[in-house]
């Protein structure tokens, strides 16, 4: 389907999905923080950080009309941002899988005003570690499932995008 200028709904496919898969995966992750009682290592935040900047760069997308060059460019910059987050998610499971070194330090949600509610929150809090798995589905991590979903998903975003130039 076309609109008469060569542009066709995939663009607009293109432009929610690159909204839809960062969303989707920053929800999870921030769901399992609230309602599973999981705790992110310093991997899983660069994760975060490539999906928030696609994020922003999908919605800003969507202030253009999808017929632009600047929504279709920004749309192929937050399928960009995306698969970051699933390059990260990958070398992320290898350092699971113990096929990588990782970091060699642990990350802490310690806080607190004093320091002596600082050294109360360090000893209470818990220290996740980059190379163990928390929590796993079908044998996959969620830096796993990470993994798959962003690539897949800025794959199909960009396949939508180069099957347009050709329509």
């Amino acid at each position: 389907m076309s609109d008469g200028r060569g542009f066709s709904v995939r663009t607009g496919a293109a432009r929610l999905l690159a909204l839809l898969i960062p969303g989707a995966l920053l929800a999870a992750a921030f769901g399992s923080e609230k309602f599973g009682g999981l705790f992110p290592c310093e991997m899983c935040w660069w994760q975060r950080y490539a999906h928030f900047a696609a994020l922003g760069l999908a919605a800003v997308a969507f202030t253009a009309s999808a017929t632009t060059g600047r929504s279709r460019l920004l749309t192929g910059l937050a399928a960009a941002a995306i698969a970051v987050s699933g390059a990260i998610g990958v070398y992320h499971t290898g350092v699971e899988l113990k096929i990588f070194e990782g970091l060699t330090t642990c990350t802490s949600t310690a806080s607190g005003a004093t320091a002596a509610d600082l050294l109360k929150s360090i000893l209470e809090a818990p220290v996740v570690r980059c190379d163990q798995v928390q929590w796993s589905f079908l044998g996959i991590s969620m830096a796993g499932w990470n993994a798959i979903i962003s690539l897949a998903g800025a794959a199909s975003v960009a396949f939508l995008l180069r099957r347009e130039r050709r329509s």
